[in-house]
């Protein structure tokens, strides 16, 4: 055991990684070797379109992640699952840069990359649903599809004026809300309060999809959803799967973990656990493995 300068102890020689480089930044570095974890040997031989190496995040004597690695790969759903105090939610924000982490790398799409705050994380592509949501109710559907990336008309009046056009933001939202196969959505100028958990949700999802080219992060999506409500939210992951784009699922609720993700993240003190599939292991098998009762 090694004791950092904040006094948290970790094991030797983890997350010992150079700096990273600038901000949100790609240094042109190659990937390194993917790490090893109990998924089948067909995804462990693609190359991760998002990996974390050895993450180190303490705070004061707190150790958050403790030599934390995930591997995110194209087109696929990967469950993070773990205990409260796991590290899961410390992960998740140095990935999308909500946090710095201390040490260690992360690489998108074979590039190093240096995430400072989340603005950087998503100009490169990675945008985050959290519990919260993030939206304004007072605003309609549109509007909160575009929000903090209004379009503006063209020419004088959106250059100088600064004239948002709302006509092309409503098109372009019912494209984007057709194209993920929302059909609870019929009117996107209702103001986002008059809709229930389960749409605003979807309004959430969407905007992600919508600017999330690379990778879309969903922070427990289906919290203090109903039944019906929440079938919907896991049908728009399945939507999001087939468009291509990799999504990362955090959720306590293992029913939903099994029924929609490809592979599964275990975290437990701070550390991956495990990484394990539906198809090799049960839920029982998975949560033995976040108590500790059981490895990988």
């Amino acid at each position: 055991m090694t004791i950092d300068d904040q006094g948290a102890q970790r094991p030797a020689g983890a997350g010992e990684a150079p700096e990273a480089s600038a901000i949100g930044a790609f240094s042109g570095e190659q990937a390194p070797d993917a790490a090893a974890s109990a998924a089948p040997t067909a995804v462990a031989e693609r190359e991760p379109i998002l990996r974390a190496r050895r993450l180190v995040k303490t705070f004061g004597r707190v150790v958050g992640l403790d030599g934390a690695s995930l591997e995110l790969y194209p087109g696929e759903v990967l469950a993070v699952i773990g205990d409260n105090g796991a590290g899961k939610s410390t992960l998740i924000k140095c990935l999308t840069g909500a946090e710095v982490p201390d040490e260690g790398e992360i690489w998108l799409e074979g590039k190093r990359v240096n995430f400072k705050r989340p603005q950087d994380a998503r100009d490169a592509g990675i945008e985050t649903v959290y519990q919260n949501l993030a939206i304004s109710p007072a605003l309609d559907v549109a509007a909160n599809l575009f929000l903090g990336r209004e379009l503006r008309k063209k020419g004088i009046l959106g250059s100088v004026f600064r004239v948002v056009d709302q006509k092309g933001m409503r098109q372009r939202a019912r494209d984007e809300l057709r194209a993920l196969g929302i059909s609870t959505l019929q009117d996107v100028t209702v103001p986002v309060e008059n809709l229930s958990g389960g749409q605003r949700q979807a309004v959430a999802v969407a905007r992600a999809a919508a600017f999330g080219s690379r990778v879309v992060v969903l922070d427990e999506p289906t919290a203090a959803l109903g039944v019906r409500e929440s079938n919907q939210v896991l049908e728009l992951i399945r939507q999001l799967r087939e468009r291509g784009i990799p999504v990362i699922l955090i959720s306590h609720n293992m029913p939903h973990v099994f029924d929609v993700a490809d592979r599964i993240h275990v975290q437990r003190l701070g550390k991956r656990a495990a990484t394990i599939t539906p198809q090799t292991h049960s839920m029982t098998d998975a949560v033995a493995i976040m108590t500790g009762a059981a490895t990988g």
